[in-house]
């Protein structure tokens, strides 16, 4: 079985799906979003990283043993609460090989999920969501030419791995990330909400609004955060587009 690289394992989590997590962070991401908040995230090598002063190296190599073994030593706390284990990154998608032999390791013994932008071969999101409780996917923006423009891919994977997930019957939940100017607007929000409408297991939107402490991270991996939007700007909350579909709705 293949190793991975993770950057980061938090425990004790309660934004990244029901009950106490342990969110996983796996280094790799294909995409560029201007805004990303996990700059250390996006290389699929350790690199160096200076917090607080102290030179470190971002990415620790991990068999799935080694990982599946650190992740049920919670087991008992996940059943207490109804908890369990979140994979994000970065793209998690992007170590495939990696994330289903730990997948197969947990062996439904706890609560799997996963955080990700859905860009990744049909074959491969197919073969990982078979191993999930739940999905959480992205959907930044349905035209594909701003889609390309801010995030560096085009979303024709990400939309037709939707269309997987939506027929799948899994349950899932599609979180925005809202970025002032560039995908906030009525237009794509509508778009977005049209695409949703009556699938039966979409549990619910969550709308994230841009954060101006997005480029903090940037300085540590000797880079410049420099999204190309206001920075200042507070994105528009709107989601009477959901409303108006009957679409349960969240801001975090």
């Amino acid at each position: 079985m293949t190793s991975g690289i993770i950057f980061s394992i938090e425990e004790f989590a309660i934004h990244d799906g029901p009950g106490i997590r342990t969110t996983v962070f796996l280094k790799g991401c294909p995409l560029r979003c201007t805004w990303c908040h996990n700059p250390e995230g996006q290389s699929f090598e350790p690199e160096e990283m200076v917090k607080r002063g102290e030179r470190s190296v971002c990415g620790e190599e991990y068999s799935p043993e080694a990982l599946s073994a650190k992740l049920l030593r919670n087991e008992g706390i996940f059943r207490m609460n109804g908890g369990g284990v979140t994979f994000t990154g970065g793209e998690p998608l992007s170590q495939s090989g990696f994330l289903v032999s730990v997948l197969e390791l947990l062996d439904g013994r706890i609560h799997t999920a996963i955080e990700t932008s859905g860009f990744a071969r049909k074959e491969v999101f197919r073969e990982v969501l078979g191993h999930l409780d739940l999905v959480m996917m992205d959907l930044k923006m349905i035209d594909k030419d701003r889609h390309r423009k801010w995030t560096g891919v085009s979303n024709a994977l990400i939309l037709r791995n939707f269309e997987t997930l939506a027929s799948s019957g899994k349950p899932f939940i599609i979180r925005i990330p809202l970025i002032p100017g560039v995908n906030d607007d009525e237009a794509n929000l509508e778009a977005t909400a049209a695409l949703l409408e009556g699938i039966p297991s979409l549990q619910r939107v969550e709308l994230l609004p841009y954060h101006k402490t997005a480029g903090a991270k940037y300085p540590m991996v000797f880079r410049e955060y420099d999204p190309g939007f206001d920075t200042e700007a507070s994105p528009r909350l709107d989601i009477s587009p959901f409303e108006r579909r009957n679409i349960k709705t969240m801001i975090l």
